[in-house]
């Protein structure tokens, strides 16, 4: 196999695939990038030559990184964050710890925290985009819960789903407690 087949092979690949991923259809990614659709299709099959533009062109419609689209695969199958590694976003709330548990690249699409709360604890949000919801399951303590002028009481293993384009907030109740919280933008 010559490096130029094999780059092809892993563009196509890797196209194909954030296609895929994001259940668009070829006529869809040529829609949204205005690649045509038969061009699409050659490049997913290895048998185009794209241009820098339109590869461009299509890793933003796919929303994929461009830089990484020829890298081969050298991360192992199961990609760890130790829980010292991972990222804590502090500043935001009274009382609350945030540690990121999704990766970088899924800000703004699927977010995942834990949240630590002290006792009194509370992470109080703006709403967020139209359509958003919140899934937060508690997992020691409890937390209340509201979204606009709806409240729920929550206790461990509880989980509650409501909309965030509304202001929101989670305290803890009656003392320390941990969640996990998943932001999902439509």
């Amino acid at each position: 196999m010559n490096a130029r087949s094999d780059i092809h092979d892993r563009l196509a690949q890797s196209l194909r695939g954030a296609r895929k991923a994001k259940g668009l259809s070829l006529d869809a990614v040529a829609k949204l990038s205005g690649v045509s659709r038969s061009m699409v299709s050659q490049i997913e099959r290895g048998e185009s030559s794209p241009t820098v533009a339109t590869l461009w062109n299509l890793t933003q419609a796919l929303q994929v990184d461009f830089a990484g689209l020829l890298e081969s695969r050298t991360t192992p199958g199961i990609e760890v964050i130790r829980a010292e590694t991972a990222p804590v976003i502090a500043g935001r709330g009274q009382g609350v710890r945030i540690r990121i548990l999704s990766p970088a690249e899924a800000a703004g699409e699927h977010e995942v925290y834990e949240l630590h709360f002290a006792d009194g604890g509370k992470l109080v949000s703006d709403p967020h985009g139209p359509g958003c919801r919140e899934h937060l399951t508690v997992l020691e303590g409890s937390v209340s819960v509201v979204s606009g002028e709806d409240r729920q009481d929550l206790r461990p293993g509880d989980t509650a789903r409501y909309f965030a384009d509304r202001p929101h907030r989670i305290e803890a109740a009656g003392g320390a407690a941990r969640a996990i919280l998943i932001v999902q933008n439509s």
